[in-house]
């Protein structure tokens, strides 16, 4: 009968053996540093704007406060988007011929609100309420990052679920007094754990098992 297998099977079998489990890690890996990496998370990727807005000349430069164009961020679930007429209320004085400000002008004289690009986009079925955050003494920068130091926006954090869960696991590390949610630049004087567990009890944040529970977010 002759031979079914050549004398090299032996070898092409282990290696396949012993290869296989190294290939899957691998793939698992490659996957798992995918999901993570800024070409998924758009993390640290300037968002390219009908209007090159620039929240480091605005906010840091001349000091407009976040809730001068976000208006309804203390109320609403949606921070809101400044209406044209906002952006008209200094550069209808000053910058007024300038050609990068030619689709704000443009806005204005047809009526019709400019499109901005989100940058902050969740998922349909999560559910996040911007007004609950800011009531809480959760600050700007916990979520948006150093905002006031960027020329043009980018997400500063993944806003995935397992980012969200840990705050919600610790919310005491992020809790800042309510008068200095829209501070950009506060820093604790003392311990932040434990001055967050006093602003907690203050605040009456739900135990840990309730803001973390699926519905939470999920509704």
């Amino acid at each position: 009968m002759p031979q079914l297998f050549s004398p090299g099977a032996n070898t092409l079998f282990r290696t396949v053996l012993i290869g296989t489990p190294f290939l899957l890690i691998g793939t698992v890996f490659a996957l798992y540093r995918i999901a993570y990496s800024p070409y998924a998370t758009q993390v640290g990727v300037p968002v390219d704007q009908p209007v090159p807005f620039s929240h480091q000349h605005h906010v840091a430069g001349l000091g407009i406060d976040c809730r001068y164009c976000h208006t309804s961020v203390e109320t609403s679930a949606f921070a809101g988007m400044p209406a044209t007429a906002t952006c008209m209320t200094c550069h209808s004085q000053i910058w007024t011929q300038a050609p990068i400000l030619a689709s704000v002008r443009e806005s204005l004289s047809l009526n019709q609100p400019i499109r901005w690009t989100r940058v902050h986009q969740l998922a349909d079925y999560v559910y996040f309420d911007h007004s609950i955050h800011v009531r809480k003494g959760i600050g700007c920068v916990s979520c948006h990052g150093q905002i006031d130091q960027m020329p043009i926006t980018w997400k500063a954090n993944t806003l995935q679920m397992g980012w969200c869960l840990e705050c919600h696991k610790h919310p005491d590390r992020a809790l800042r007094p309510p008068s200095e949610v829209f501070n950009l630049n506060w820093k604790p004087a003392g311990d932040q754990t434990l001055q967050g567990r006093t602003l907690a009890k203050q605040a009456g944040i739900k135990s840990i098992q309730e803001i973390t529970d699926c519905t939470t977010c999920h509704r």
